[in-house]
């Protein structure tokens, strides 16, 4: 069997780092081509030297062009690249399918570019949809390539619409754990800091996806990136607090059936579903104990009052044009600026409304005008930081 040839964009994240993981346990199956980072280059070269010589990474990129030297003298055969056109050239390289597990907004303009290569895409860039939905899949409708969903929750929907995508959907039941902060007030999330918002009770991810996860910024992103996927209206999705992390997510069909998958919280078994799809592959991991974590399944609607960014993000949607990129742009700079104690937990969903209120939008905007939209509202955010 011919091996899958991967470029992971952004590989010393967690999701990448997972990824590797993956295509370590299955090397009669896959073969990386590409790897990226961002200056974390002695994890880079460590990863680049887990590989077997003949079957190392045809590329590497890292952000600065001061640190290609080092990559270039432990690996002399190694292609390497620098910078945003880096990350271009290794969306754009050879290979079957481009795994996208950058953080934020740098994920949107490399995606694109390896749809018009042809590539087949897993996504792990909620941001790319959020910012050019409608640019993204366009692109990959003209270029008859695949949309592969890696977020735990996009991949449950799309295995629950495996067999019924000629169905109707009535709802899609987004799941979420509810974060750290489940049951607090808005004056109670005032008093959160960045060690509080950071300690998630189910998942093990990057800083900024876990402080979205605290604001539940990151399931308005995913009501959007659903929307966009699977061809659904917002107000068709449904987010449901479910504690356990156990129902990934749900579809209800017209007949009101509801087909719901379930696992293990651990980002291996829907990035395996992605690198793998048609087939799944075998997994060593902990197999769902229905009589001890499963046992006992809640699910909760969201407090819209305590966690603005719901409806904030609902809004964005709504207003279509460049609301959504702006709201994605307020939302970056702000966690940053909460992580760094600039700004408190609260004040960043304050500010993103305060960008919205603000916002004079581009309607149907192209890519550059949605970066451009991305680099102002930046611009005017960071302006507003306290020193």
């Amino acid at each position: 069997m011919e091996r899958k040839r991967i470029a992971v964009l952004g590989s010393t994240g967690s999701i990448g780092t997972q990824t590797l993981d993956i295509i370590h346990r299955n090397p009669d199956r896959f073969r990386v081509t590409a790897l990226t980072c961002g200056k974390n280059v002695n994890t880079l070269i460590d990863q680049i030297a887990s590989f077997s010589e003949e079957d190392r990474p045809e590329l590497a990129v890292c952000a600065d062009k001061k640190d290609t030297g080092r990559i270039t003298g432990a690996f002399p055969g190694i292609r390497v690249a620098y910078g945003p056109q880096g990350l271009i050239e290794a969306a754009e390289s050879s290979c079957d399918i481009v795994l996208n597990a950058l953080m934020g907004m740098r994920g949107l303009v490399p995606t694109y570019h390896a749809i018009k290569a042809g590539h087949d895409i897993a996504l792990a860039n909620k941001e790319t949809l959020v910012a050019g939905g409608h640019i993204i899949m366009k692109a990959i409708k003209d270029r008859g390539v695949r949309m592969l969903p890696v977020d735990s929750e996009h991949s449950a929907i799309f295995q629950c619409l495996q067999g019924n995508r000629g169905s109707r959907i009535r709802r899609i039941l987004l799941t979420c754990s509810g974060g750290p902060f489940r049951g607090w007030t808005y004056d109670r999330l005032k008093t959160v800091t960045p060690e509080m918002a950071l300690r998630h009770p189910n998942w093990s991810m990057g800083r900024k996806i876990t402080i979205d996860s605290a604001t539940m910024m990151n399931k308005g992103l995913e009501m959007i990136e659903a929307k966009w996927l699977f061809g659904v209206d917002i107000d068709d999705i449904e987010v449901l607090i479910h504690p356990q992390s156990i129902v990934h997510s749900a579809v209800e069909f017209m007949d009101t059936s509801v087909i719901a998958q379930m696992g293990i919280p651990d980002m291996r078994i829907p990035i395996s579903v992605a690198l793998g799809y048609p087939e799944r592959l075998d997994n060593d991991l902990e197999c769902l104990d229905f009589f001890g974590t499963a046992s006992d399944l809640t699910f909760e609607r969201p407090d819209r009052d305590a966690f603005r960014t719901l409806d904030i993000a609902v809004r964005a949607s709504k207003a279509g044009g460049t609301y959504p990129a702006a709201m994605n742009a307020a939302n970056e700079v702000l966690v940053q600026a909460f992580l760094d104690k600039k700004i408190g937990f609260t004040d960043i969903a304050e500010g993103i409304e305060r960008v919205l209120d603000e916002h004079i939008s581009t309607e149907d905007p192209d890519l550059d005008e949605v970066v451009e939209c991305d680099r102002e509202v930046r611009d005017i955010v960071c302006g507003r930081l306290p020193e």
